[in-house]
């Protein structure tokens, strides 16, 4: 992770792969070129190591020149193209390429056919090393395209932010969610998990995402996940990690705008830990803590035992069922307790108590995250 700026950008594209995108760039456009002698026109200020890179990889005979456009303010890409630098060269009857270091909106590349459209160029065509599909909105033809990417600010290989980033090596891009407080909570039957997890929820103004009430809500409305979850639990088979991801996925979605969540009944095993950390990065965040309620397992069978007289739970009122979904629990979680230790965000937490000095032994981990 990087800071420029005061915003945080996080390894996106490395160096090798911009060079190997670049090397397929410079095949391509050498085998349409064949003989001829083109002239490739840099697009200031971002393609300057673009074209320094890519002109010493070109295996044939060529000019290079630069013009010098400005549109970007900030984040933003301004409406108002300004040429600051223009051709200072007869290009009639050339075959010109344009190595853009990115297109987005497609503005920039408007100006560009608008300078050379009285140029009388044999050919003129543009060659990117990042486009974004999402976010471009002109017709002009793309001849060459190097990586697709999200329409999301990036810096580095000659792209800046506010003047800072052009000497990195490799891409970044932006952390759009700077500040989001996301927890696993665990805790064996009977450990008070649901309890704290709602008090933790409003105290923290987080959302509380249990997996079995997200399996329900999409298996009782029929909906395309739920639907396909039901299919497999029919035949007595597992539900996929995937399908489940997706729930999880769904629910993070409609809640884009939260302080973070509390994810309650998953992971429970490494790949789903995985998949968890994937979806928390294709957001822009992290899993900051695994919590763990823990409370001895004689405690939670007489809690469990107490709790079945009036909760009308068979699993609650058999003491062999307890002791098996006890040990259970633990077979789970010492996986998962290896996997968030190795990040140092594995934390053991007392359940034993009054449910508010718990609630205070909770609070006192994730405000020390």
């Amino acid at each position: 992770m990087i800071k420029l700026h005061g915003k945080y950008f996080k390894p996106f594209i490395s160096a090798k792969e911009i060079d190997d995108t670049l090397q397929r760039l410079v095949d391509e456009i050498a085998e349409d070129v064949g003989d001829e002698i083109p002239v490739f026109i840099g697009i200031l200020n971002g393609s300057f190591m673009l074209t320094s890179d890519f002109v010493k990889k070109y295996p044939k005979t060529c000019e290079v020149t630069f013009i010098k456009l400005a549109s970007y303010e900030g984040l933003k890409s301004s409406e108002d193209i300004q040429r600051l630098i223009g051709l200072t060269q007869d290009l009639t009857g050339r075959t010109v390429i344009i190595l853009e270091d990115i297109i987005d909106t497609g503005k920039t590349l408007h100006e560009v056919h608008r300078i050379f459209k009285n140029e009388k160029v044999k050919s003129l065509k543009i060659a990117t090393l990042f486009y974004k599909p999402e976010a471009y909105k002109k017709d002009f033809k793309l001849h060459y395209v190097g990586i697709e990417i999200p329409n999301k600010f990036i810096v580095g290989y000659g792209l800046d932010y506010d003047g800072l980033g052009r000497d990195l090596p490799e891409v970044y891009q932006i952390k759009e969610t700077q500040h989001m407080t996301n927890l696993v909570l665990f805790g064996p039957p009977g450990a008070g998990k649901g309890t704290q997890a709602e008090f933790l929820k409003e105290k923290y103004n987080l959302v509380h995402i249990s997996t079995g009430d997200v399996f329900r809500y999409n298996i009782k409305n029929e909906t395309a996940l739920g639907t396909l979850a039901k299919s497999f639990m029919d035949k007595g088979q597992l539900v996929p990690d995937q399908v489940t991801i997706d729930m999880l996925n769904a629910e993070v979605e409609k809640n884009a705008d939260a302080n973070g969540f509390i994810f309650d009944g998953f992971p429970r095993t490494n790949a789903q830990a995985e998949a968890l950390d994937k979806l928390m990065d294709s957001k822009d965040s992290q899993i900051n803590a695994m919590i763990a309620l823990e409370v001895d397992d004689e405690v939670l069978v007489k809690r469990l035992l107490e709790r079945g007289k009036t909760s009308g739970r068979k699993d609650d009122a058999d003491e062999t069922v307890i002791r098996n979904r006890i040990k259970v629990y633990y077979n789970e979680t010492a996986i998962l307790k290896d996997y968030y230790a190795a990040q140092n965000k594995y934390f053991g937490v007392d359940g034993v108590g009054s449910i508010e000095d718990i609630t205070v032994r909770l609070s006192t981990v994730i405000e020390n995250l």
